[in-house]
């Protein structure tokens, strides 16, 4: 079984930097590790979909985490996936989304957890895929000076 992983770091309130430990920043794309000739420091179409899943959970967890006023310290996510061979086909069994978003003392925990089902289910990137999509979110408290009326920048 091939094993990908992808991490997104949220820079501002519009976008984010993608990361992947095995191979150094860069946006070549290459084919699945797997077949022969292939770089192993080029993203493959698997670690490009899993950056493609954690986008748009980042993306759309903004927009309805400021539709809700949810103040949120930082928000990063990391995914993987598991690839198999299925009746000679490979496919992919398993992917899952771990979104960390870190909140003011003030906001509640379970509705940042809603919010981030809800994102997830929204998600256009995730309503096509057919794999099931698992969501093991973890939101932690820190005590901060952002007041409630206090708009954050993440510059």
């Amino acid at each position: 079984m091939q094993t990908y992983e992808v991490n997104l770091k949220c820079k501002d309130n519009r976008s984010g930097f993608l990361i992947s430990s095995v191979f150094p920043q860069n946006s070549e794309k290459e084919t699945p590790l797997e077949l022969p000739k292939m770089m192993k420091d080029i993203w493959s179409p698997e670690h490009l979909l899993l950056s493609s899943l954690n986008s748009c959970l980042m993306t759309t967890f903004l927009s309805k985490a400021e539709n809700a006023n949810i103040q949120f310290v930082s928000f990063e996510s990391s995914s993987s996936c598991s690839i198999e061979v299925i009746k000679g086909k490979n496919i992919i069994s398993e992917i899952t989304l771990r979104p960390k978003v870190v909140i003011p003392y003030f906001q509640n925990p379970e509705q940042v957890k809603y919010i981030l089902e809800m994102s997830k289910n929204s998600c256009l990137i995730s309503n096509i895929i057919k794999t099931n999509i698992r969501l093991e979110p973890e939101v932690s408290i820190e005590l901060t000076l952002i007041s409630k009326e206090e708009k954050y920048d993440f510059g």
